[in-house]
């Protein structure tokens, strides 16, 4: 259990630190993965929408 807890503080300050010294790649790394999540999000619906004609 406290490795764990080590683990989330350290994942956490590493975040922050990427965010306060690279902004610009962070913010390219956020919108790669909302990108990925829309295009998933898309193929699910066209999925649905043929399944159901």
């Amino acid at each position: 259990m406290q490795v764990k807890k080590v683990l989330t503080y350290v994942g956490i300050a590493f975040v922050v630190f990427y965010l306060f010294s690279r902004p610009s790649q962070a913010a390219a790394a956020v919108n790669g993965v909302l990108d990925g999540i829309m295009n998933g999000a898309n193929q699910l619906a066209t999925f649905f929408s043929q399944i159901l004609t």
